[in-house]
């Protein structure tokens, strides 16, 4: 078996860039459009195999450990592309295009409890790949454009003939010169590297709807990254994750909390005004309330994702004992109980302490 580097004319320690160069320069001169003798067909194979196994890096390894560079199918892998199609798995014909899409991209995004309540407008930051600002996508330097393939003639495929157990049958492979695009780009632009985009770290404005929760996702199409050579878009993803508040907490679209009211109040009943999340809230507590009553607004809590419809607001009710009285407060809270002549202590039914009341007595509540 003739060796790889000597076909190709290299040394065994050549770059990529050169074993590419060794290849064009030798395809020029053997390609069967150039050069119909059998002599040339022959060495054509040879140096079209050559090169396919030196300028992939991992088939190259092998080679230099001492495999054969036939990459594990020999001929029947020919045999299956004649018959099955380009590439063993079938694939397309002619040259490929430079434009790709581009990949997706998700980012996460931090949520106050009160911007859920109806949305709201956010700026947010995204590091992704955005088309070059100098070739706008050609890939190319200013004033340059790809060149026809000198190898393969633009199609961005070379044909080789291999014998088989069914005689000699022609087979079709992207072209190694220029990687089966049909083109080559000599000038390569120099802001991009010939990749036709950049990096940038840019801003953009979601409109976060209302009643999203921890988890909740947004795809905005053609938000991803741009595709290399100019390609459209990927698609941007925005997970969400509500944040923890020190008063409210959430159950649906409800909202819950904790109003503490005086002894007195919780008698007597009292209205008030307390600060929600969308402002000024209404409480009236009726007359007789006891601790781990629900008050309940309807209309107070958060709007329904893509709805107008809003849950409602829920106080869960805590009587506060005043810990330090005068002695006329005491003198009539005397009074006060000698007129109501009202049971000794005695024991009722067991309760997992007063928030446990008030957690069960929240999701009972309408």
């Amino acid at each position: 078996m003739a060796d790889h580097y000597e076909t190709l004319g290299v040394e065994r320690d050549a770059s990529l860039d050169e074993i590419k160069k060794a290849y064009r320069r030798l395809a020029r001169e053997l390609h069967p459009d150039v050069n119909p003798s059998e002599e040339a067909a022959e060495r054509f194979k040879s140096v079209t195999h050559a090169y396919d196994v030196l300028s992939d890096p991992n088939e190259r390894q092998r080679y230099d450990l001492g495999g054969d560079g036939s990459g594990g199918m020999g001929g029947f892998g020919d045999i299956f592309e004649t018959f099955f199609g380009q590439g063993f798995g079938g694939g397309q014909r002619g040259p490929r295009s430079r434009a790709e899409r581009g990949d997706d991209a998700m980012i996460r995004v931090d949520v106050e409890l009160a911007d859920v309540v109806f949305g709201v407008q956010r700026e947010i930051v995204v590091n992704t790949a955005v088309l070059c600002g100098t070739c706008q996508g050609s890939c190319c330097q200013p004033g340059t454009s790809p060149v026809t393939c000198d190898v393969c003639g633009g199609t961005g495929q070379v044909q080789r003939q291999v014998r088989s157990l069914f005689g000699n049958v022609v087979t079709t492979h992207a072209c190694g010169s220029c990687q089966g695009y049909g083109t080559v780009i000599e000038h390569p632009c120099v802001e991009c590297g010939g990749k036709g985009r950049v990096s940038e770290r840019r801003t953009q404005t979601i409109d976060i709807p209302s009643g999203i929760e921890t988890g909740t996702r947004m795809q905005l199409r053609g938000g991803g990254e741009v595709g290399p050579g100019g390609g459209p878009n990927g698609d941007l993803f925005i997970q969400f994750r509500v944040m923890h508040h020190d008063v409210f907490n959430r159950d649906g679209n409800d909202l819950l909390a904790t109003v503490q009211v005086s002894m007195t109040d919780a008698i007597l009943g009292a209205d008030t005004t307390v600060e929600g999340l969308d402002g000024g809230v209404h409480v009236v507590v009726p007359p007789g309330t006891q601790s781990g009553d629900v008050i309940t607004v309807r209309g107070r809590g958060i709007q329904a994702l893509h709805s107008t419809q809003r849950g409602d607001l829920k106080f869960a009710v805590q009587v506060v004992t005043p810990t330090k009285i005068s002695s006329r407060e005491k003198e009539l809270i005397r009074q006060f109980a000698s007129h109501r002549k009202d049971p000794a202590p005695a024991l009722g039914e067991f309760q997992q302490g007063l928030f446990g009341k008030i957690r069960d007595r929240f999701f009972r509540a309408g």
